[in-house]
C-alpha cells in the first residue's frame, strides 16, 4: 500500500487550467466512484479549492502508476495529458503526509497562514467519506493533519495576522476608497472566492455590487443571494470601462482595430 497526494494549485497552473479540473459539490460523488473504480485505487480523498485540486489516495503499486492516474485524470475532466503534466505535483508516503499538514496549516497557501483552508480539508474529508471508509491509511493521514494544523496555530504566530485572499481584497479596497458605500464593484467570477468577496463588501455596506460570470445563471444566483445584480461576459467590459480609473487594452479588439484599418495603429 501506497499513499500519494497528486494535484496542482496557484503556483504551479494557471487559472484557466486549475477551473477545469474542478471538482464541483455536484459531481463529487461520480468523480469518486470512477476513481474508486480504478483497479489500483483502494481509497481517495478531493480537495478543490479555488486555487488547488488534489487528490490524496490509497493505491497498490505498481508498474506505470503515476501515468494510469494522469490518464483517469485527463479523461474524466477531458484534458491534454502534456498540458496536466506540466502543472501537476506528485508525493508520495511520508511527503504525502508533510504534504498534506502543510496545506492544512495553510503554510501552502496563497496568503500563507489564511484560516479557511484547514475547514476545506475537513468538508474535503468529509465529503469524500465514501472514498475512505475502511481504508485506515487515509483516515490517519488526514486526522493526523488535523491534529498538526491545530498545533501549528496555537502554538506559532502563523495565525496572528493571517487573512483570507477575499479579506485582503476587500481591505485594500477600504484603503483607497474612503468609503465602500459610494463605490460600484466589479466582481469577475462567482466562485468560492468570490462569494467571500461579495459578503465582505455587503458588511462593509458597498453601494453597488455587479456580477460577471462566464454563465449567466452562475453569476444570477451568486447576485441573488447577495442582493445585487448578474451581468454577463459581453456585458461587463462595459461596466467596467464606465467606472475605470485606467485604460483597459485587450489583445483581441487591438488586432481588429489593426485589421480594419490595414495594419496601422496610432
Amino acid at each position: 500500500m501506497t499513499l500519494l497526494a497528486l494535484g496542482i494549485n496557484h503556483k504551479t497552473a494557471p487559472v484557466a487550467l486549475r477551473e477545469r479540473v474542478t471538482f464541483s459539490p455536484e459531481t463529487l460523488d461520480k468523480a469518486l466512484e470512477s476513481l474508486l473504480a480504478q483497479p489500483m485505487v483502494q481509497g481517495g480523498v478531493v480537495l478543490s479549492t479555488c486555487n488547488r485540486t488534489e487528490l490524496y489516495l490509497s493505491v497498490e503499486e505498481q508498474d506505470n502508476l503515476q501515468e494510469a492516474l494522469i490518464r483517469w485524470l485527463c479523461n474524466y475532466h477531458g484534458l491534454n495529458e502534456e498540458d496536466l503534466r506540466k502543472s501537476l505535483y506528485w508525493h508520495q508516503d511520508n511527503d504525502a503526509v508533510s504534504h498534506l499538514m502543510r496545506v492544512a496549516s495553510g503554510l501552502d497557501s496563497l496568503v500563507l497562514g489564511e484560516p479557511q483552508i484547514l475547514g476545506q480539508v475537513k468538508k474535503a474529508f468529509a465529503d469524500s467519506s465514501r472514498g475512505h471508509l475502511n481504508v485506515s491509511e487515509l483516515e490517519r493521514m488526514f486526522q493526523k493533519s488535523f491534529s498538526v494544523a491545530k498545533r501549528v496555530r496555537t502554538e506559532t504566530d502563523i495565525g496572528a495576522s493571517a487573512v483570507s485572499v477575499a479579506f485582503a481584497a476587500c481591505t485594500l479596497a477600504r484603503q483607497i476608497f474612503e468609503s465602500l458605500s459610494s463605490v460600484t464593484v466589479l466582481l469577475v467570477g462567482a466562485g468560492e472566492t468570490i462569494e467571500l468577496v461579495a459578503r465582505h463588501l455587503r458588511e462593509h455596506h458597498v453601494r453597488k455590487m455587479v456580477i460577471a460570470n462566464r454563465t449567466r445563471e452562475r453569476a444570477q444566483a451568486l447576485a441573488e443571494e447577495s442582493g445585487r445584480r448578474g451581468d454577463s461576459p459581453q456585458r461587463y467590459r462595459r461596466t467596467a470601462e464606465r467606472g475605470r480609473h485606467h485604460y483597459q487594452l485587450h489583445r483581441q479588439p487591438a488586432a481588429d482595430h489593426r485589421q480594419r484599418h490595414g495594419g496601422a495603429c496610432a
